[in-house]
């Protein structure tokens, strides 16, 4: 197998693809735009759902990228082997254009010929068929064809071979996996009966292919697309890692660096008990970097609480290190210059980066000596030598005290503290953010109903309105629409006045009631820039954009869907304002 970089695979998966007609996407930033079902970017097919239910795409049918992705039901596990906040995912997308056969045998060409992987050594998967769609008997001929012998290919329900969608509605279809056996005992005691469903680890999964064939609607029944597509993911994490025979991504060029500088900082070795200390900090600093350079800042809310709580909870593992000094702007630098090359937005904001983050330290140093002192009250309340579940869960959700710091303070006194019992509140409190997550879910990826057509349209409205009414400073951070309001971010230093908000309402309804058309245009960024076209997130554009203009009162390059006219729109109410972190405001706002 090739003991690659992580750069020189990400340059061979695009150079294969893009020398089979494919065009290379930029990544989109981590932050989704229009799109209220997540507030990360999940995976590589979110931002491209309007091409997948049949938006002609400005670079064509065929395109490759590798994309940020952030995600975080699993943060509290990460500091084992594999798990990660951040990751990045290589892809390959076939809209409308080639189907299985050519995914399937691009795939294996790939992994065997450009990774030089033993094609003895792989194992693949396809759906078992179920009531809403059939065995997928085709992916499995085309592997036999290609060599792989039937006793290496698994069937497997919509558990392991199925993909979406992700949300409640939206792109799904089978998906044929393909595995990497690593060798070694099944240590789930499967041993003869051990195949790549078994959790044991001797099955890696390094590369998926999904074939986007349905649509699930909000009945739960899976209707067929208009157009099949391909949506390809290869983990860059995972793959470097069996390339270079890790059973540990945090041994990959991607890490060790920072791992190297905390081992020097810390006077410890990875080698000892310290590495899940370790691998906590390195991801979460690294997760933080990205984070912060597409424009999110630490706060209570949404992105910016998820941002607060990785940086905390590397805070906190640094100094179980050890490391009682500043740390993390310089690893958040030392990130940015490994990854400046495939990212150059994290060299252009790096100086924000480490700033953004000193003050975070600041302000957890704050909450950690509040936290300490709580911790001190609760000893003079203890009734007996062992601090209560819910007390110590109670330091954990309130001042970012990790279980494993309590009970060593709690040592240091001669104390214990009740393991089970703060387990027994961690899981009621996980249970709670599911049920919320799940709520936040609602509506599904593709939810691009009548309604959310409409909303969306009017955040051009708005957008342009808010500049008119309070300066070209004003700029798009961020939206969240659902089928029954609008909610949209931008930067602006201070609350609106009532005369202000009631004068971009008035703006917003006027070009309504003028019945604009709204019309759109393909060209390059530079041409969209030069004509005047709002782009704010240009990161996410490809050679090619669409132009959405409205009359001359709005013009933004943009990738989601619209009305035909403004009269469509109704009228159009301002329900609430309010601040979401250092210069940025939210409006909430309805169609009635």
């Amino acid at each position: 197998m090739r003991k690659l970089t992580a750069q020189e695979l990400r340059r061979a998966y695009i150079d294969f693809f893009r020398a089979r007609g494919h065009a290379e996407i930029r990544s989109a930033p981590l932050i989704p735009e229009h799109d209220p079902t997540v507030l990360f970017t999940t995976a590589g097919m979110h931002p491209l759902v309007p091409f997948l239910l049949g938006q002609p795409h400005p670079l064509g049918k065929r395109l490759v990228d590798v994309q940020k992705c952030m995600r975080t039901d699993d943060i509290d596990d990460v500091g084992d082997r594999t798990h990660l906040t951040f990751f990045e995912m290589l892809g390959n997308w076939s809209l409308g254009d080639y189907f299985k056969r050519e995914a399937i045998t691009w795939s294996y060409e790939f992994l065997t010929q450009v990774l030089e992987i033993p094609p003895e050594r792989l194992y693949v998967s396809c759906f078992a068929g179920d009531a809403d769609a059939p065995r997928d008997e085709e992916s499995a001929a085309i592997w036999r064809s290609l060599g792989i012998p039937p006793e290496r290919i698994y069937f497997f329900g919509k558990e392991f071979n199925w993909w979406g969608p992700a949300g409640k509605t939206g792109p799904c279809g089978p998906d044929t996996e393909m595995f990497v056996f690593t060798g070694g005992p099944c240590t789930e005691g499967r041993d003869g009966e051990c195949d790549p469903s078994c959790s044991c680890g001797r099955y890696v999964e390094v590369w998926n292919d999904v074939f986007m064939e349905y649509n699930k609607t909000e009945a739960g029944t899976y209707e067929p697309l208009s157009q099949r597509n391909v949506d390809t993911g290869m983990g860059l994490e995972r793959t470097l890692a069996v390339l270079h025979g890790y059973d540990d991504v945090f041994r990959t060029d991607l890490f060790m660096p920072i791992i190297e500088q905390l081992e020097a900082l810390s006077g410890r070795r990875y080698e000892d008990e310290d590495r899940r200390a370790m691998r906590i900090v390195a991801d979460h600093v690294r997760a933080a970097t990205f984070i912060i350079a597409d424009g999110v800042l630490p706060s209570n809310v949404e992105q910016g609480y998820i941002l607060r709580r990785i940086l905390r909870r590397a805070m906190r593992f640094a100094r179980m290190l050890g490391i009682d000094h500043s740390v993390l702007p310089d690893l958040a630098t030392l990130v940015a210059q490994r990854y400046g090359e495939a990212y150059p937005e994290l060299l252009q904001r790096r100086d924000t980066i480490a700033h953004e983050i000193a003050l975070e330290e600041g302000r957890f140093l704050q909450a950690l000596q509040r936290g300490e002192r709580e911790f001190e009250r609760l000893l003079s309340r203890l009734k007996d030598r062992q601090i209560s579940g819910r007390d110590a869960f109670y330091l954990y959700e309130t001042y970012g005290f990790p279980l494993e710091l309590t009970a060593e303070m709690a040592r240091e006194r001669g104390l214990t503290v009740d393991q089970a019992g703060f387990q027994e509140a961690y899981t009621r409190h996980q249970e709670l953010s599911r049920a919320g997550a799940e709520l936040k879910f609602a509506g599904g990826l593709a939810d691009h109903t009548e309604e959310t057509t409409k909303l969306h349209t009017a955040t051009h409205l708005l957008h342009a309105a808010l500049r008119l009414v309070l300066g070209e400073h004003v700029h798009q951070a961020g939206s969240n629409i659902t089928a029954e309001r609008l909610r949209f971010d931008f930067t602006h230093p201070e609350k609106l006045t009532d005369e202000q908000l009631a004068r971009v309402e008035e703006l917003v309804n006027q070009a309504i009631a003028a019945d604009y058309p709204v019309c759109v245009d393909e060209m390059s960024l530079e041409e969209a820039q030069a004509r005047g076209a709002l782009a704010f997130f240009g990161e996410r554009y490809g050679d090619r954009v669409r132009v959405y203009s409205i009359a001359d009162f709005s013009m933004e390059v943009c990738g989601g869907p619209h009305v035909e006219r403004t009269g469509q729109l109704g009228h159009f109410k301002i329900q609430k304002q309010e601040a979401v972190g250092r210069g940025l405001r939210r409006i909430r706002a309805v169609l009635e």
